[in-house]
């Protein structure tokens, strides 16, 4: 997976946030845009001392990143004082390292230059070579951040940074490799977080039943959920698999884990899974003895996160319990209310079945979606914005006619590098049809990045610059990206704030289809 850098340091937040009782899924994560900082000047007197810092001991990253921190990374007279100390200290790699890596954290177009140098003093500049890769990203040069990735590997075999990294790079272009590489991370760094976090993206990641479990386990067996943030949002995440394949395998995990040397917020979290997977199982129990009145009471009080991946199969448990209870209709109002908003191929067939049970065919099922899908949307709130390819401004009126797919991203956005590819895919489906894909940049100090990412990365949304304080009225991506919008052929939202992944892309295609083609279903 390209970009990954950026993405998973976001998801690791993201799962910090979440450990006091919510499941992980990559695709909540969002990134916001860097904040420029207001840097205090220092005195005359603590900018000597600084500057003294760095000249007695050169090598010392630390004095640097202090020096850094006091002046400002905006600051231009910043640049020039390391070109003189690059004269001063010239066989030195951490002198333009220091500078480099500061551009680098501040996603800014700088760095490149001053990395390229650490490297050329130092080959084996393992940190400089990760850096370059985090800003190759950025550049859309993903061919040369690999390499890049790859150089830090082969400089530093020890550190497990870059041998993760690296794993998750072949994602997709090597999965045999990934695979094998993710669990040698767990042998070669059996007490790191890294290792942990390798099991835990190739479970998550896997399409094998068998593989998930058994990669899981070993997460669970090798790397204990007090100690290590993955392993506990690995033993989430099964939770939640478990949940939707064999609830009382679900509810066992959740037991055993109340058990466990947590923090006190993660051992009240797992005690609400216990009632959750106890709720499920007692509900599936209670439709089996033909007494689903009381199993539609619990579903019902059944709450569990938006993100969550159990959110489908709760619907569809809900409407199999109004099946059961005689309401047919009631069922069918309840998972077309869902698929409507989130379309998915299990419940389409759901659906249909249901639609038959009442005398309605495919297409009436269909009419039924669109019509719920209508009545819900309002008129998108215009712009009109700046266009990097070419001259001028386009505006969202330009487009009327056509279905609009919006992104918001800016080029340091690694949750949107790693999304782009899923839309890519689905795209290419609709190729020559009355579709336009807009990519809105909410960071414009970015702005040096964007045509030459376009022109690398090869992706084919129309780049458009975005300025901060605009009113963006039902089109607001609450100050975070990736954010995703799709508008109809009448410029009307219609789908909001929805995410695409390798699991999912089919989903994105049947919204397309439903104001494309009017094919919902």
């Amino acid at each position: 997976m390209k970009n990954i850098k950026r993405y998973l340091a976001l998801i690791t937040v993201f799962v910090m946030c979440l450990a006091a009782g919510a499941n992980l899924h990559a695709q909540a994560g969002l990134a916001t845009p860097p904040q420029k900082k207001v840097v205090v000047p220092p005195t005359a007197d603590e900018l000597a001392k600084l500057q003294s810092a760095v000249e007695s001991n050169p090598t010392d990253l630390v004095a640097h990143q202090a020096y850094i921190k006091a002046v400002g990374i905006a600051n231009p007279a910043i640049e020039k004082q390391y070109e003189d100390w690059m004269k001063k200290f010239p066989a030195t790699a951490v002198v333009p390292f220091a500078l480099g890596d500061a551009f680098e954290h501040a996603e800014s177009p700088k760095a490149k230059p001053w990395l390229l140098k650490a490297v050329a003093i130092d080959p084996k500049h393992a940190n400089a070579y990760m850096d370059l890769w985090g800003d190759a990203d950025r550049w859309g040069d993903f061919k040369a951040g690999h390499k890049y990735l790859e150089m830090a590997m082969q400089a530093d075999p020890s550190n497990p940074d870059p041998a993760f990294y690296y794993a998750n790079s072949l994602k997709e272009s090597d999965p045999v490799l990934y695979r094998k590489l993710s669990l040698d991370m767990a042998k070669k760094f059996p007490t790191h977080e890294r290792g942990a976090q390798a099991l835990y993206w190739l479970a998550s990641g896997s399409n094998d039943a068998k593989e998930k479990l058994a990669v899981w386990e070993q997460l669970l067996a090798q790397y204990p959920v007090d100690k290590f943030i993955w392993s506990y949002s690995g033993a989430l995440s099964c939770f939640d698999y478990l949940l939707s394949t064999d609830p009382s395998k679900a509810l066992d995990l959740a037991q055993s884990m109340t058990n466990s040397k947590s923090s006190e917020s993660r051992l009240k979290n797992w005690a609400g899974q216990v009632k959750l997977a106890q709720n499920i199982v007692r509900a599936k129990q209670l439709i089996a003895d033909k007494n689903p009145g009381e199993a539609l009471d619990i579903l019902n009080s059944t709450k569990i996160p938006s993100y969550s991946g159990f959110n489908e199969d709760l619907a569809i448990l809900k409407a199999k319990a109004e099946e059961a209870a005689g309401n047919t209709q009631a069922s069918y109002d309840t998972l077309s209310r869902y698929y409507a908003k989130s379309p998915a191929d299990d419940m389409g067939g759901e659906l249909k079945r249901l639609g038959a049970k009442l005398g309605k065919n495919a297409a009436a099922v269909n009419n039924d979606i669109i019509k719920i899908l209508n009545d819900a949307a309002k008129p998108a709130t215009g712009f009109t914005l700046d266009q990097y390819l070419q001259p001028g401004t386009a505006s969202l009126s330009d487009f009327k006619g056509k279905v609009v797919l919006i992104t918001y991203w800016f080029p340091g956005c690694g949750p949107c590098r790693a999304e782009f590819p899923h839309f890519e895919n689905v795209l290419k489906k609709f190729k020559g049809q009355d579709i336009v894909y807009l990519g809105l940049n909410v960071v414009p100090d970015q702005d040096e990045y964007v045509i030459p990412f376009m022109k690398k990365s090869g992706y084919s949304f129309i780049p458009l610059r975005d300025p901060k304080g605009r009113d963006k009225g039902n089109l607001d991506n609450g100050n975070g990206a990736p954010v995703n919008f799709l508008i109809d052929k009448n410029g009307n939202v219609v789908f909001s704030k929805f995410r695409t992944d390798e699991s999912n892309e089919h989903s994105l295609e049947l919204m397309i289809n439903s104001l494309l083609k009017g094919k919902a279903i």
